[in-house]
């Protein structure tokens, strides 16, 4: 391993004196839905001064959010929350996706900004109901695809734009693991993710890495898929995700996402005509390789996994304070749908979809 720096850890969920300058604001923000989405978001919120209460129909996860966290209210439905919406400042929808579109709706009907769990709905068509409500409404909405705002991907994305490896040609996107070690509080059967009605599955839940491959690169000329249950995990929606997008210029990526995969797995390689960059979660580590080179030069990062989370609840605070602009947007939300729309079809059709008008 050559030059092998470290980042500096951001410490954002222990920074007192950041807590302290946000926590001036005194927001109160309602979080709908309070599984592991709901509880991390009401925890950081907390972290950064906020007051929360919390909305679930059931009583048993309002109750663990509230051993763990300061609540101000529970709700058991999102009407009944909204009923008193002057009470809030915003809200953060965390619920299972096919609850999205409805839920954010009716936030933004009382101009409330929204900060909205990925991926928007489980399809284009209810996707682009929620982009007429806010364009509408005129009220913020911000998309939580986070890795976005992981540091590594950053430093990543802007050497891949300095032309740092030429050309890119190839780029390979991995995400496997096993569904039984998310959340091992819980039986993974009774998981959202295992529910396909409920928005679960790798292609919806995992749509994190097509998000990354439209901020990268922009939308794909075109689509080729499967999408497959193919173990044995006792699950209804898909596990395995193979996808080929072709972008401008003869480029080419290679996306696989399963959710059986033992050890874990998170990568990116982005290989260019005059070298190859790589990221991987495990280590947390951005390497470059140029022509010739022996080797990797690699960057190490001492950044967890949930700074990226304050990240983007920072972003929603300055949203709420109009002091910032959402950087992942409806319309985000949206294409990462086309794709999967295109995706699906393509798998059904056995053909490659082709995403232009």
């Amino acid at each position: 391993m050559k030059n092998c720096r470290s980042g500096r850890k951001p410490k954002a969920s222990n920074s007192d004196s950041r807590n302290k300058a946000v926590a001036s604001v005194n927001r109160h923000i309602l979080v709908v839905g309070s599984g592991s989405a709901g509880k991390r978001h009401a925890r950081n919120l907390v972290a950064l001064g906020c007051a929360v209460s919390c909305v679930d129909p059931r009583a048993d996860r309002r109750q663990e959010l509230a051993e763990e966290t300061p609540v101000a209210s529970e709700f058991d439905s999102v009407e009944n929350a909204l009923s008193g919406s002057e009470q809030f400042h915003g809200v953060v929808v965390a619920s299972p996706p096919a609850f999205h579109v409805d839920q954010a709706i009716a936030a933004l009907d009382t101009n409330l900004p929204v900060l909205l769990e990925k991926p928007v709905s489980p399809d284009a068509t209810s996707a682009r109901k929620l982009a007429r409500a806010c364009n509408s409404s005129g009220t913020p909405l911000l998309l939580g695809y986070t890795w976005r705002w992981w540091p590594p991907l950053r430093h990543a994305k802007a050497k891949l734009e300095s032309g740092s490896i030429g050309n890119l040609r190839h780029i390979r996107f991995t995400m496997s693991a096993h569904l039984a070690d998310w959340h091992p509080w819980e039986r993974y059967q009774d998981f959202f993710m295992s529910n396909q009605e409920l928005g679960g599955g790798a292609l919806l839940d995992e749509s994190h890495w097509i998000d990354l491959a439209l901020w990268f690169f922009g939308m794909p000329r075109s689509v080729y898929a499967r999408i497959e249950k193919i173990s044995d995990l006792e699950i209804d929606a898909d596990d395995n995700v193979d996808m080929i997008l072709e972008f401008d210029d003869g480029l080419r990526a290679t996306l696989h996402l399963d959710l059986f995969g033992r050890p874990h797995e998170k990568s990116i390689l982005f290989v260019g005509e005059q070298g190859s960059c790589r990221w991987t979660e495990s280590p947390n580590c951005v390497a470059f390789s140029g022509e010739q080179a022996d080797g990797w030069d690699e960057t190490l990062f001492e950044c967890e996994r949930n700074d990226m989370f304050m990240s983007v609840a920072e972003e929603f605070l300055g949203v709420l304070d109009g002091k910032r602009l959402p950087t992942c947007t409806i319309e985000d939300g949206v294409r990462v749908l086309d794709v999967i729309e295109a995706a699906r079809r393509s798998h059904e059709d056995g053909q490659c979809i082709s995403l232009i008008s």
